[in-house]
């Protein structure tokens, strides 16, 4: 995690607008978002410690100077818990065996068996990086035509940035390509393999990715509704829910029809009888 707490602090810096915070934007700005100064005055910190922490030279800020930050920044609640997790694990280093993350990509037995119990909800088993461990035959059915699982080792960001079939088949391509990104930062934890895969993305897919990269979201919404546009069965409007497993570091993800003419596209789908599925509340 070395250097992320300053690397955060200072990407919040930079989408900040001037008048988001009461100051006159001006015409000589040469950096985007506010200057240090203006953010060292807003919160009642020096322009000097400012720049120790921004740099990554200074990783232990009480949590009164923590605060301080976060109200000047205008932080929403997903990045202020980021910010604190930043800070514990700096401020916890000595209690740290050494040993870094790891991408898990074994499925236990028993997740497997849940997943195989979910026969009339398309599911899916996430690790950290996003790779698609484990399904079940409806998600096959669903995730299949659109080439999700084409490969040995399919995987859902990569899928979404560098297949052209994945702007064709989202409707709101945008809000999936920011969430999939949050995600990613979200369950980074100082894991190398999470940088160095975003390396391998950002050189094949370039722009795209990179400008999300470098804003560090964190905020992901475990449930919504999505929109896809099916080859087989047209238009679809999933309802989904994230499950977080946390001995395995990975994630659940059920789908549900979030309206009839969805439920009884999945029924045709996967060949039963109409009004085999009931949706829900979208």
């Amino acid at each position: 995690m070395d250097g992320e707490l300053g690397a955060f602090l200072r990407s919040r810096r930079e989408a900040l607008r001037p008048e988001q915070v009461g100051l006159p934007q001006g015409t000589r700005r040469r950096t985007p978002g506010l200057r240090r100064a203006e953010l060292a005055t807003l919160a009642q910190v020096s322009v000097e410690y400012l720049t120790r922490l921004e740099q990554g030279r200074d990783t232990r800020p009480s949590p009164e100077i923590l605060a301080a930050l976060a109200n000047a920044l205008r932080l929403d609640e997903a990045d202020r818990q980021h910010l604190r997790q930043l800070a514990s694990v700096d401020h916890n280093r000595q209690l740290c065996t050494g040993r870094r993350p790891s991408v898990s990509r074994t499925v236990r037995p028993e997740v497997q068996g849940l997943l195989e119990a979910l026969r009339d909800r398309p599911a899916y088993l996430l690790n950290r990086l996003s790779d698609v461990l484990a399904w079940n035959d409806p998600f096959d059915r669903l995730a299949r035509p659109l080439g999700l699982l084409d490969g040995e080792q399919p995987n859902l960001v990569w899928f979404v940035f560098a297949d052209e079939r994945a702007r064709e088949h989202f409707p709101d391509w945008v809000e999936l390509a920011d969430q999939q990104v949050a995600e990613l930062h979200r369950l980074r934890q100082g894991d190398p393999a999470s940088d160095a895969f975003a390396e391998r993305l950002g050189r094949s897919v370039g722009a795209p990715f990179l400008s999300r990269w470098r804003r560090h979201p964190v905020a992901a919404q475990p449930s919504g509704v999505r929109w896809l546009r099916h080859p087989e069965v047209g238009p679809l409007r999933l309802a989904y829910e994230t499950l977080e497993l946390a001995d395995d570091q990975q994630r659940l993800v059920v789908q549900l029809p979030a309206d009839a003419a969805t439920a009884a596209a999945l029924d045709r789908l996967s060949g039963r009888r109409p009004g085999g599925l009931r949706s829900v509340a979208g």
